[in-house]
């Protein structure tokens, strides 16, 4: 950096150059069917989010243990074990705090209760819009939106 910034400007522009990293969020996709998770995971990378796809219960359960993610999607009905599964072992873990969505192609009222009751923080029927997710996931981790 320059030595005629003055400390102020210096102070902006290191803050500038960090707070773009810093500003990106992690989000763990988890979902079977793998053209859904790569239309949700290219849609949120068009913004400031970073995604880890997977493609069943188990292997979400353990990017979970594994990674810190800021936001949590889990498709409601996947191997090994259910987005509900799932869903129960985050809350275990790290409580309310973790945002996690469900999303799933039955939209059933009672898988719907099922999933509030047990700490889902939002849930999503199929076929949702992607600008309509994009929104939620900005919301839920203090993102701005402006319609990506």
């Amino acid at each position: 950096m320059s030595a005629s910034l003055s400390p102020v400007q210096r102070f902006r522009v290191t803050d500038s150059m960090t707070s773009a990293d810093e500003a990106r969020r992690r989000v763990l996709v988890a979902d079977d069917e793998p053209h859904i998770g790569r239309i949700i995971k290219m849609k949120l990378e068009h913004g400031p989010f970073d995604v880890t796809l997977v493609y069943d219960g188990a292997e979400a359960a353990a990017a979970v243990e594994r990674d810190g993610f800021d936001l949590i999607l889990l498709d409601l009905m996947m191997p090994e074990l259910t987005g509900l599964d799932v869903l129960d072992r985050i809350r275990a873990k790290h409580g309310p705090e973790l945002p996690a969505v469900i999303l799933t192609a039955a939209g059933q009222d009672e898988q719907q209760h099922a999933a509030m009751e047990r700490g889902a923080t939002a849930f999503l029927t199929k076929p949702f819009s992607p600008k309509k997710l994009y929104a939620l996931v900005a919301e839920l981790t203090g993102v701005a939106s402006d319609d990506e």
